[in-house]
């Protein structure tokens, strides 16, 4: 429960910043989910699929991407059936959640073994930071109030701090960690696509529309230079 408070308190970080940038770019909701989109994209090229394919088999990624891409375009498809609400952000959550299993279950593996350093902890908690940035982000602009927000992160938490329990009692497979980081993937390349890139190509300007994605790309960067 202690690494999942921490946890909250790096999201809630990331959230902190997202909400100042919300201010900055209050008028413009296309222009927050297009920073959004370009920040994912950043958090996929720089840090996720990179690390990924470093530690897991690439079949089982790509399997996972596969499956991911599905699930998004089958739950798209009944929302949108449904006039519900714009899915992005709840398929975003569920990929953060699926990003966050193999991390904990490792953690739960280690808990106890000299090898979960204070270095090692401080570094996994400080990777969660650009996620909580990119959900705040995703949430403020499909125009979510900011105890929302914290509600997502507190839900994000809980989930990692019972994982980080299961992973004390049961191991999960190298092959089917790398199927959930694939899915995760999946989930967050076409959310970040579809619904925060190319939903706003039409609806402003080619100026503004590089600008926002470029800027969130940066952003991205610039944090991972931060936690490298």
């Amino acid at each position: 429960m202690i690494l999942g408070g921490f946890l909250f308190f790096s999201v809630s970080m990331g959230g902190a910043i997202a909400w100042v940038f919300s201010k900055l770019f209050q008028h413009t909701t296309q222009g927050l989910s297009l920073l959004c989109g370009g920040f994912l994209l950043g958090l996929l090229v720089l840090d996720i699929i990179p690390s990924s394919f470093q530690i897991y088999q690439s079949f089982g990624i790509l399997l996972g991407i596969f499956i991911g891409y599905f699930i998004f375009q089958l739950l798209d498809s009944l929302f949108h059936a449904s006039h519900a609400q714009n899915p992005s952000v709840s398929l975003l959550t569920l990929a953060m959640i699926i990003h966050t299993i193999p991390i904990s279950l490792t953690v739960g593996n280690l808990l106890g073994n000299a090898a979960l350093s204070i270095s090692l902890t401080a570094s996994i908690i400080l990777h969660h930071v650009p996620e909580g940035f990119a959900l705040s982000t995703a949430l403020i602009s499909q125009g979510e109030r900011l105890w929302r927000v914290f509600f997502y992160f507190f839900i994000f938490s809980i989930f990692f701090s019972i994982f980080i329990w299961v992973g004390q009692y049961w191991t999960l497979t190298e092959k089917a960690q790398g199927i959930l980081m694939g899915i995760s993937i999946g989930l967050i390349a076409t959310a970040s696509i579809s619904e925060f890139i190319l939903h706003h190509v039409r609806t402003v300007s080619f100026r503004t529309f590089f600008m926002f994605l470029f800027l969130g790309y940066m952003l991205s960067y610039i944090f991972h230079r931060l936690i490298e």
